[in-house]
């Protein structure tokens, strides 16, 4: 029951590095870029329910909605103001962008909010329940982080699939250019495209904070590298690859800490990216692209 415990745990941690992984991999299919600002907006995405539910005593529920709305317009704005005026630039300029952006909003969260460490406020609920005879003990946060990534990963694969803007959204992934003749905004899908990231990753600070409950400007650094190589490890571009890869390397994780090493588990997550990229580049559900040159 033990492993049981471990495997589930980790599913709920690798429910969250999926969340974060879409952000990524919806940008990079539709836009070709990286944007490693993605995990400080979560940073503040977490800062806003914080303060939301702490300094102004709104219900949980209200600061869940306001946290997703701040983060949706946050992503939106920094795509309009970094990343537009870069879309014929090369992707080694909109890369040291992504990296400037995220240092500006760690920076600027310290000086706003202090380097210290915030105590997040148990916003979701905090029971648990027991199986088995008693043997095995599943928190309520688990279940609810679980089904939350199960209900995103289906919800956003009927919009792209069914929906117009989805549509456009894989008009643009396939040739922008061929798109655009068709009528397409690319520039809007674009920006649809970082707000859907942007606001998913405010469910994630909500998860993330209430499993880990601690509040810092560098909160979004380190989930944010492990949710992009979930991405990597699924195949960057493919959203069915985000939730395989996210989940993998949440189980991963978990499993290493319990069974090697916490010490060590960092290290051995990024080890077997590093093993499956060898076997295969593409990651595990991605599809080669062939590149006219």
């Amino acid at each position: 029951m033990t492993f049981l415990s471990y495997l589930i745990s980790g599913l709920a941690l690798g429910s969250v590095y999926a969340i974060i992984a879409l952000g990524y991999t919806m940008v990079y299919g539709i836009a070709k870029m990286l944007n490693f600002a993605h995990g400080d907006i979560i940073m503040a995405a977490g800062y806003v329910a914080f303060f939301a539910f702490t300094r102004f005593g709104m219900p949980t529920f209200l600061s869940i909605i306001l946290s997703i709305a701040f983060s949706t317009v946050l992503g939106v704005v920094i795509e309009r103001l970094a990343y537009k005026p870069l879309r014929q630039a090369s992707s080694l300029s909109v890369l040291i962008t992504a990296i400037g952006v995220s240092y500006f909003l760690q920076n600027s969260a310290q000086l706003l909010f202090g380097s210290d460490t915030k105590i997040f406020p148990q916003m979701l609920t905090d029971g648990s329940f027991k199986m088995f005879d008693g043997q095995l003990n599943v928190s309520y946060l688990t279940i609810i982080t679980i089904l939350t990534c199960i209900v995103i990963m289906v919800g956003l694969t009927l919009f792209i699939n069914k929906t117009k803007i989805g549509k456009a959204m894989r008009a643009c992934a396939e040739d922008k250019g061929a798109a655009q003749l068709m009528g397409i905004n690319v520039d809007t899908t674009i920006s649809i495209t970082f707000a859907i990231g942007s606001g998913l990753a405010a469910i994630a600070a909500i998860l993330l904070c209430s499993t880990y409950p601690s509040l810092s400007p560098t909160l979004g650094s380190m989930p944010g590298i492990k949710a992009f190589t979930a991405a990597v490890f699924g195949g960057i571009g493919s959203i069915p690859g985000a939730l395989l890869g996210g989940l993998l390397l949440g189980v991963i994780e978990n499993l290493t800490k319990a069974y090697i090493s916490t010490q060590l588990s960092d290290a051995i997550v990024f080890a077997v990216l590093i093993v499956v990229l060898l076997i295969k580049p593409t990651g595990l559900l991605g599809k080669k692209e062939n590149v006219k040159v």
